[in-house]
């Protein structure tokens, strides 16, 4: 980041699963909301199915896929 001392905050994006972010972080929702966290790492949700939105729950992994027989569009 230029002219700034510290370094990069590091992101991950999973395929079919949270985004995780280095924390502390300071999360802004959609509705205006500013939610912070001080975990070292921080998840956050992508599916909107969590219950504590914006940081993921797992919920993402109950989801079946179309293959196993189950619609994933609702």
């Amino acid at each position: 980041m230029p002219g700034s001392t510290e370094p990069p905050r590091r992101v991950v994006v999973e395929q079919n699963g949270p985004i995780l972010v280095e924390g502390p972080v300071e999360v802004t929702t959609d509705d205006g909301r500013v939610v912070v966290s001080e975990r070292f790492v921080v998840a956050i949700c992508t599916c909107r199915r969590s219950r504590i939105h914006p940081w993921c729950d797992t919920s993402h992994r109950r989801r079946k896929t179309a293959e196993e027989g189950e619609d994933t569009t609702s």
